[in-house]
């Protein structure tokens, strides 16, 4: 067992995996599960004490991608 504030075994780690998928899913196909995928990022990667920052990246990209989505769409009408 670990001590409260130690971070957990790295083979449990899957930040970049989940950075990844989100900023990919978010570019091109649904902008929702690339933030989600985003937020699960940035949640692994403080547990385990790594760096955010791809977690960070693939938020924004979705949040981005899903803003050009909407506007996009409203223009279409």
């Amino acid at each position: 067992m670990t001590a409260p504030g130690a971070p957990a075994a790295a083979g449990n780690d899957k930040t970049t995996l989940f950075g990844v998928l989100g900023l990919i899913i978010g570019l091109i196909c649904c902008s929702p599960a690339g933030i989600v995928l985003g937020i699960l990022s940035v949640n692994q990667a403080k547990q385990h004490g790594s760096p955010p920052t791809l977690g960070y990246v693939a938020v924004v990209v979705s949040c981005i991608a899903l803003v050009f989505g909407i506007i996009y769409g409203i223009s279409q009408v």
